[in-house]
Formats: structure tokens, C-alpha cells, sequence
């Protein structure tokens, strides 16, 4: 089993070497396809270029080697490494994530069931403490402990979409090769 914390650990300071927010660390694809995932986003923009992806996948890929070559590899066998913004409708992975979002619609899926509810969906109120508040839609505003929330994500709405617009779509359609 790969140690997630123990990778984050390491990828972590490479992505703020290059002024980088970690917002991610996943492994995924079981034996067939393994996959280790890294979202990272620049602090002030919210954002990544596909400049960020490459230079941070580098001093990941030269990280990992270099425990390798020592017989301290962090993973086992082969894998893929994608490095990627964590998108528009971007996971919400950290506290301050729910903050950042307030009056944007997200679905949180709780570890356990929390008035009869492992799953909410509507818009970020807030956080106080450790606290986040959801208004529920259909129902009321609900307030679950951090640590009480498995996963959860933004949901794709215009509000949004308004309020992340790229940096430049310059370039956007033109496919890049290395040679």
C-alpha cells in the first residue's frame, strides 16, 4: 500500500520551491493502470499553466529517482505521474478551501452519516474553527466537523464559471509535441 502522507511529505516542498499550493496527493488505478496524482495551484491565482505541470512533474520525477537510486523508493513497481490544476470544479481537500469557496455550490460525502445524511449538497456557508457549513438544498444549513468530511468537491455551475476564469486561453488550442 503506497503512503500518501508519507508522499506528500516529500512532493510538497518541491511544489513550494516553485511557489506552488499542494492541494492533492492521490494514488489510483490498482495494479492495472497505477497512477500517482498531484494537484497543485498557484496561491494568487488559484490556477496552473501547463509551464507549473511540467516544471513541478520534473522536480517530482527527480525526487522519486533519486530515493530509488538510494533502495528508498516510496513507491512500489511502475506508475504514471500526473500533475494537474485541480480544475474548476476542483476538489476541496483543505479548511481554508471551504473558506476560499463560500457561495459556491459543492457535494460533501461524510464518513458517517450525519442527520440521516452521508451526502450534501448545496452552497459553502463558511468555516468557523473547524467547522463547515453547507446550506443543504431543500432542507437547512447543516454544520459537520472537518473531520467528518471523506471527500468533496465544487460543483459545475455558472456562478463558478464566472468566477475562475483562466488567467489567458492563449495557446489553449494548439497542441504541443517534444521531440
Amino acid at each position: 500500500m503506497t503512503d500518501i502522507a508519507r508522499l506528500t511529505d516529500l512532493i510538497e516542498p518541491e511544489a513550494r520551491a516553485l511557489g506552488l499550493s499542494l492541494v492533492r496527493v492521490k494514488f489510483f488505478g490498482g495494479r492495472s493502470d497505477p497512477t500517482l496524482q498531484v494537484m497543485a495551484e498557484r496561491p494568487d491565482t488559484r490556477q496552473l499553466v501547463i509551464e507549473d505541470c511540467a516544471e513541478l512533474s520534473r522536480r517530482i520525477s527527480d525526487r522519486l529517482d533519486a530515493l530509488e537510486a538510494e533502495g528508498n523508493d516510496p513507491i512500489e513497481g511502475a506508475y504514471r505521474l500526473e500533475v494537474s490544476s485541480p480544475g474548476i470544479d476542483r476538489p476541496l481537500t483543505r479548511l481554508t478551501d471551504y473558506a476560499d469557496w463560500a457561495g459556491h455550490e459543492a457535494r460533501l460525502t461524510l464518513t458517517e452519516p450525519v442527520e440521516g445524511r452521508k451526502q450534501l449538497t448545496g452552497d459553502l456557508v463558511g468555516v468557523e474553527g473547524t467547522a463547515v457549513t453547507i446550506d443543504v438544498r431543500k432542507h437547512q444549513p447543516m454544520t459537520v466537523d472537518f473531520a467528518q468530511i471523506a471527500d468533496a468537491k465544487l460543483l459545475l455551475t455558472d456562478r463558478l464559471i464566472a468566477a475562475t476564469q483562466p488567467l489567458s486561453v492563449e495557446g489553449a488550442d494548439k497542441i504541443l509535441t517534444e521531440g
